[in-house]
């Protein structure tokens, strides 16, 4: 399997196809997981372009949003512990009000016709 902290690596040359295609080579496809239809973060770099595998850009974000609530000295505890008062400020402010005692995540019936 391809080592994904190496900074840069050289895999491979390739060719655009007649319809813009670029074909990955099944080694790397399979080292990193891929299949068909596997979508792909395309970034320029200058003169250059790379290819980001979503999977891996997703990963990549939740990496560091772990690392700077880390940072923080938060835990997932105090994260969830917010949960409840963020909704009620939602909720106010998209019907500009408090959610009564019952599911403040529906309005009351007679007000979803509004």
């Amino acid at each position: 399997m391809a080592n994904h902290h190496t900074a840069l690596e050289y895999l491979t040359t390739t060719k655009i196809g007649e319809k813009g295609q670029l074909t990955v080579p099944k080694q790397f496809r399979e080292d990193l997981g891929l299949g068909t239809g596997a979508p792909f973060a395309v970034l320029r770099l200058g003169d250059g372009l790379i290819l980001l595998p979503e999977q891996q850009r997703f990963q990549q974000l939740c990496d560091q949003v772990r690392e700077r609530l880390t940072a923080a000295g938060l835990t997932s505890e105090d994260l969830l512990a917010t949960l409840p008062a963020a909704r009620n400020r939602v909720y106010a402010r998209r019907y500009d009000k408090k959610p009564s005692s019952g599911n403040p995540r529906r309005p009351a019936r007679n007000q979803r016709g509004k």
